[in-house]
């Protein structure tokens, strides 16, 4: 059974406008909450996948380097990545030694300021062997483009 979780961003929530999102539009998404470091969100999150295999994480700023980085550790168990706005740009990210498999969708804006794309894109393509970047006219927060992606699809 596939498990679906969206990881939210460092001062967000599950219940943030993303997390809302999902709970209104796609139940079947899990929003947990994390807080602390970089760390004690991914034990969280090893914590909460430990028995789980054919993962969708989606992952918003903080929650796509989250995302990433479980990614590198267990590829084999992440069906798809979706990576709104990730901040591989975080100064304790390091693209893996061998990029990771998983399909992988990166959408970011082009007005980002907060993980600038010309930071965030190399990262990406470092990290990920099966890589789409759609580079949207948005910024950060990705308002205007989030709600837009193919959801049905992506979370298949």
């Amino acid at each position: 059974m596939t498990t679906k979780l969206f990881l939210h961003g460092l001062d967000s929530s599950g219940m943030g406008t993303k997390g809302r999102f999902f709970f209104e539009n796609y139940p079947d998404v899990e929003r947990p909450d994390f807080d602390g470091t970089l760390g004690q969100r991914l034990d969280a999150l090893r914590e909460i996948v430990s028995d789980r295999d054919d993962l969708i994480l989606i992952g918003s700023s903080f929650g796509g380097l989250m995302a990433a980085c479980l990614a590198s550790e267990m590829p084999e168990r992440i069906r798809r990545l979706v990576l709104l706005a990730p901040a591989l740009n975080f100064h304790e990210y390091r693209p893996p030694k061998e990029k990771v498999s998983p399909e992988t969708l990166l959408v970011i804006g082009k007005n980002d300021l907060t993980t600038p794309p010309d930071l965030v894109i190399p990262a990406a393509e470092a990290s990920f062997s099966s890589l789409q970047i759609s580079l949207v006219d948005d910024d950060h927060l990705l308002h205007n483009s989030f709600a837009q992606l193919d959801w049905d699809r992506l979370l298949s």
